[in-house]
């Protein structure tokens, strides 16, 4: 009898340990049959006859209008297909020598987009889980010419694989306006968080409501906690974009980084200077060693959010988006690292 209240006792420590570890994200989404739809742009672009540009281009703009519209408005800027310089700009853009070899490097790293394209077509059933009510959008690859990575409209995204060529290419070296630290996540595993991230801010956008630094790591914390729910199998450092030891770091000095901002009185500050430094990117954060990473505010509103969840599991993840409470996740997240 012994024993066996022993072997129930060891069952039920074995039970409690895996409770603790199972991600409450990975969801089952068996059920879901409703896919993203991926288009190869690019390939549908460049395959355009030279004999025949104006009429093939014309297609092309009936078979996809918004999303062809926002590349030649936005991304390649050479205006909408009824404007007089269009048609030279667009052979200008196909021609172009540069253009021409980023495309053969575009064919041969993305030869296989069988994995990528599984990867965001997973992504967006886990987003079907969670907003059942909202329609997936259409996801565009392209070539951009190194303008951005991944853009969002409504119902589309768009993503410029010349921007996910692999940390080696010979472009990003001789591109002046690319430094490191953003050469660093320029390869193709980071294509499906970035675009997590960019439908996140297209989805919730960010409202008036966040004028301080804390509102700003909170805000930003939501979205990296949707990139949590989008790819809930994926490990921290591609969805944020760090480096192992960069992650490490902010791991081992989080409660340095956190007792930093309160003694500075720079959780409130509503200063654009201090914002900046803390939220957007750049090879390390100003005031803090040199061996921390950018976007360390980022970093600390993820941890912050993730504790609120923890405590309140069963706050969905549209109720989390909706609330614009920051001070209240704070205050219910009882973060305070140690």
């Amino acid at each position: 009898m012994k024993l066996v209240q022993q072997v129930i006792f060891a069952a039920l420590i074995l039970l409690s340990l895996f409770s603790c570890k199972r991600n409450p994200l990975k969801v089952d989404i068996s059920e879901i049959k409703t896919e993203t739809e991926v288009v190869r742009f690019d390939q549908e672009l460049f395959d355009i006859q030279s004999n025949d540009t104006l009429n093939s281009l014309t297609e092309l703009s009936y078979k996809y209008p918004e999303f062809f519209d926002l590349f030649t408005y936005k991304v390649i800027q050479i205006g909408g297909i009824g404007d007089s310089l269009f048609l030279d700009g667009m052979k200008l853009f196909l021609t172009d020598t540069m253009i021409l070899n980023v495309k053969k490097l575009v064919d041969t790293e993305f030869s296989n987009f069988e994995k990528t394209e599984k990867q965001l077509k997973k992504a967006f059933k886990y987003f079907q889980y969670h907003f059942p009510d909202k329609k997936l959008p259409t996801v565009f690859t392209c070539i951009s010419g190194f303008n951005q990575s991944v853009f969002t409209a409504e119902n589309l995204i768009g993503i410029s694989l010349d921007k996910y060529l692999g940390r080696d290419c010979k472009y990003y070296r001789q591109l002046n306006s690319t430094p490191a630290y953003r050469v660093q996540n320029m390869h193709r595993d980071k294509i499906a968080p970035d675009v997590a991230y960019a439908w996140g801010i297209t989805e919730f956008e960010h409202t008036n409501k966040a004028t301080t630094l804390l509102d700003n790591m909170v805000h930003h914390g939501k979205l990296m906690y949707f990139v949590d729910a989008m790819l809930p199998e994926m490990h921290d450092s591609l969805k944020i974009g760090y480096t192992k030891l960069q992650l490490d770091w902010c791991k081992k000095n989080e409660p340095e980084m956190w007792s930093y901002l309160i003694e500075h009185k720079l959780l409130y500050s509503n200063k654009r200077m201090d914002i900046i430094r803390y939220i957007n990117a750049s090879p390390a954060t100003s005031g803090f060693p040199l061996e921390s990473p950018g976007r360390t505010g980022v970093w600390i509103g993820w941890q912050i959010v993730r504790e609120y969840m923890k405590k309140y599991p069963e706050t969905t993840l549209s109720d989390l988006m909706k609330n614009t409470d920051y001070q209240n996740i704070l205050n219910g997240s009882k973060y305070f690292p140690e």
